[in-house]
Protein backbone atom coordinates (compact mmCIF):
# COMPACT_ATOMS: atom_id res chain seq x y z
CA UNK A 1 0.00 0.00 0.00
CA UNK A 2 1.28 3.47 -0.85
CA UNK A 3 1.54 6.25 1.19
CA UNK A 4 -0.92 9.56 0.44
CA UNK A 5 2.83 11.21 -0.44
CA UNK A 6 3.75 8.66 -2.93
CA UNK A 7 0.03 8.44 -4.47
CA UNK A 8 -0.25 12.30 -5.26
CA UNK A 9 3.41 12.16 -6.88
CA UNK A 10 1.64 9.48 -9.25
CA UNK A 11 -2.04 11.38 -9.19
CA UNK A 12 -2.61 12.01 -12.51
CA UNK A 13 -5.59 14.60 -12.79
CA UNK A 14 -9.01 13.10 -15.15
CA UNK A 15 -9.70 16.67 -16.10
CA UNK A 16 -9.44 17.30 -19.94
CA UNK A 17 -6.98 20.30 -20.25
CA UNK A 18 -7.28 22.87 -23.16
CA UNK A 19 -4.52 22.52 -25.75
CA UNK A 20 -3.62 26.30 -25.11
CA UNK A 21 -2.58 24.80 -21.89
CA UNK A 22 0.75 23.30 -24.13
CA UNK A 23 3.87 25.24 -25.15
CA UNK A 24 4.18 23.63 -28.65
CA UNK A 25 2.34 21.09 -30.65
CA UNK A 26 2.87 19.05 -33.45
CA UNK A 27 0.14 18.79 -36.43
CA UNK A 28 0.83 15.18 -36.38
CA UNK A 29 -0.83 14.70 -33.06
CA UNK A 30 -3.71 12.03 -33.52
CA UNK A 31 -7.17 14.07 -33.20
CA UNK A 32 -9.65 11.85 -31.46
CA UNK A 33 -13.76 12.10 -30.28
CA UNK A 34 -13.94 12.15 -26.28
CA UNK A 35 -17.11 12.50 -24.77
CA UNK A 36 -18.16 13.24 -21.04
CA UNK A 37 -20.48 13.82 -18.84
CA UNK A 38 -21.54 16.22 -16.33
CA UNK A 39 -24.24 17.58 -13.83
CA UNK A 40 -26.41 20.12 -14.91
CA UNK A 41 -26.71 23.25 -12.19
CA UNK A 42 -30.10 24.16 -13.57
CA UNK A 43 -31.64 21.20 -13.99
CA UNK A 44 -29.42 18.74 -11.96
CA UNK A 45 -29.73 15.94 -14.89
CA UNK A 46 -26.67 14.71 -16.47
CA UNK A 47 -25.40 15.95 -19.78
CA UNK A 48 -23.27 14.24 -22.29
CA UNK A 49 -20.74 16.44 -24.04
CA UNK A 50 -18.77 16.11 -27.19
CA UNK A 51 -15.45 17.18 -27.84
CA UNK A 52 -12.40 16.65 -30.06
CA UNK A 53 -8.60 16.10 -28.35
CA UNK A 54 -5.08 15.33 -28.42
CA UNK A 55 -3.77 13.03 -26.16
CA UNK A 56 -0.13 13.54 -24.30
CA UNK A 57 1.67 11.39 -21.76
CA UNK A 58 -2.58 9.95 -20.92
CA UNK A 59 -3.34 13.59 -20.47
CA UNK A 60 -6.23 14.97 -22.87
CA UNK A 61 -6.42 18.16 -24.49
CA UNK A 62 -9.12 19.62 -25.67
CA UNK A 63 -9.07 21.34 -29.44
CA UNK A 64 -11.71 23.67 -29.76
CA UNK A 65 -12.94 24.25 -33.45
CA UNK A 66 -12.09 27.67 -34.05
CA UNK A 67 -8.37 26.52 -33.25
CA UNK A 68 -8.75 24.08 -36.13
CA UNK A 69 -10.21 26.52 -38.39
CA UNK A 70 -7.00 28.86 -38.03
CA UNK A 71 -4.79 26.00 -38.24
CA UNK A 72 -6.44 25.28 -41.52
CA UNK A 73 -5.84 28.21 -43.38
CA UNK A 74 -2.34 28.30 -41.61
CA UNK A 75 -1.90 25.09 -43.65
CA UNK A 76 -2.89 26.03 -46.67
CA UNK A 77 -0.15 28.89 -46.72
CA UNK A 78 2.77 26.64 -45.65
CA UNK A 79 1.79 23.31 -45.78
CA UNK A 80 4.77 22.21 -44.56
CA UNK A 81 3.93 23.64 -41.27
CA UNK A 82 5.02 21.05 -38.15
CA UNK A 83 4.28 23.13 -34.58
CA UNK A 84 1.91 25.71 -33.49
CA UNK A 85 1.35 27.05 -30.29
CA UNK A 86 -2.72 28.49 -29.14
CA UNK A 87 -3.03 31.93 -27.20
CA UNK A 88 -6.08 31.58 -25.25
CA UNK A 89 -7.86 34.97 -24.10
CA UNK A 90 -11.01 35.11 -21.59
CA UNK A 91 -13.17 33.43 -19.86
CA UNK A 92 -16.50 31.15 -20.24
CA UNK A 93 -18.31 30.11 -23.42
CA UNK A 94 -18.98 33.63 -24.51
CA UNK A 95 -15.81 35.51 -24.49
CA UNK A 96 -13.52 32.87 -24.70
CA UNK A 97 -11.15 33.58 -27.79
CA UNK A 98 -7.85 31.48 -29.18
CA UNK A 99 -5.33 32.66 -31.35
CA UNK A 100 -3.23 29.95 -33.25
CA UNK A 101 0.84 30.66 -33.44
CA UNK A 102 2.54 28.80 -36.15
CA UNK A 103 5.88 27.97 -34.83
CA UNK A 104 9.78 27.43 -36.51
CA UNK A 105 11.07 23.83 -35.86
Amino acid sequence: MATIGEAAKEYKSSKTMNIADLDKVSTDLQLVDDEFEFTDRVTGQPKKVQQEVIEIDEIKYRVPSTVKQQLQILLEDNPNLKFFKVKKTGEGMENTKYQVIPLME
